[in-house]
């Protein structure tokens, strides 16, 4: 007698639906249950205002993109390039970017003078310090900011953070920044190859350190950056943004190729990011949360973000902290 097949126990259709509403079920619960508890699910487009395409911001911005999209694969991130600190403060007051980076002397500025909607302003984190920098050929006579007098000197686009600063510097020193010298008002895209063509005679800079537009100029031009640190204690008594400033030194290896024999004293300023008030409180939550996570692996390419310090990251003065960052900085207190 031939050997016959098992007999395969028929399913009914419905068992069979069952069964599979079963899986689904369990894996919904396991998804809902590996998502930190009531974290709801953001989607939407985030726009982020950065600085000059060749500047320590809008890189900075380029590298936390990445994070942000692994971290928040629903919400589309668009860079913005801007002129720097006070284009991107006027971008997020009026609801043209939802975050930005920007120096705290430039945040302070901007408040003390009523601009529109700077009450809307709110902070996320402390970043890292700007660095000054007063870049010369190395052969320039120019030994101190008085000696910029009939100089052809960039002093940053109108929109940027270091107009404000190289203009207090000037003032500082004794020079009228409109009489005194022929300022240029141009970038840190721009301001290397002016130099290097002899077309301006120094250039004003605030960054972190290293800026890759500084160190690759001085690998093919030689020069020279001037110390700042006399003027310190005269801008911190010039007002309330100059309260921001501190003493600072930029090592010698900074830049290595540059011809300085020692270290530089300059001055620096804390960078803030900011949001407005009426961002979404998960999403800020959830910005804040990259950005401190991603801080070494940023670090990598800009050295600058190292710096970025949980213990510190919540001192947003002068704007009050954002409610999404607060609940970020709660949930990991020790």
């Amino acid at each position: 007698m031939p050997l016959l097949p098992p007999r395969v126990p028929r399913i009914s259709r419905r068992r069979a639906l069952w069964g599979l509403a079963a899986v689904v079920t369990v894996f919904g619960v396991l998804a809902w249950w590996l998502r930190p508890f009531g974290e709801p699910e953001l989607k939407g487009d985030l726009a982020f205002s950065t600085g000059v395409p060749t500047g320590v911001y809008h890189r900075y911005g380029q590298l936390l993109k990445e994070d942000l999209a692994a971290d928040i694969p629903g919400v589309k991130v668009r860079l913005d390039p801007s002129e720097g600190s006070q284009q991107n403060l006027q971008r997020v007051a009026a609801g043209q970017a939802d975050f930005t980076v920007a120096t705290a002397d430039a945040v302070s500025k901007y408040r003390l003078d009523g601009k529109p909607g700077a009450d809307r302003l709110r902070g996320v984190a402390r970043l890292y310090d700007d660095y000054v920098q007063l870049v010369v050929p190395a052969g320039s006579s120019v030994q101190s900011t008085r000696d910029l007098r009939g100089k052809r000197v960039a002093v940053g686009q109108n929109g940027s953070g270091v107009r404000l600063i190289s203009e207090r510097l000037l003032s500082a020193a004794k020079l009228d920044p409109r009489k005194d010298i022929t300022p240029v008002s141009i970038g840190i895209d721009t301001m290397p190859a002016e130099l290097e063509k002899g077309r301006i005679d120094a250039f004003f800079w605030s960054g972190g350190l290293p800026t890759s537009a500084v160190r690759e100029l001085s690998e093919r031009f030689e020069i020279r950056l001037v110390p700042l640190g006399d003027l310190v204690e005269k801008l911190q008594g010039s007002g309330s943004p100059a309260r921001y400033y501190r003493a600072a030194v930029m090592p010698q290896d900074a830049y290595a190729r540059a011809r300085n024999t020692a270290a530089v004293a300059t001055l620096a300023v804390p960078n803030l990011l900011v949001t407005r008030e009426d961002t979404s409180a998960e999403l800020t939550e959830q910005f804040t949360r990259t950005v401190i996570d991603s801080r070494d692996r940023i670090g990598r390419a800009v050295h600058a973000a190292q710096l970025v310090d949980l213990r510190t990251a919540i001192y947003t003065d002068p704007l009050d902290l954002h409610e999404g960052a607060r609940r970020y900085y709660r949930s990991v207190k020790p």
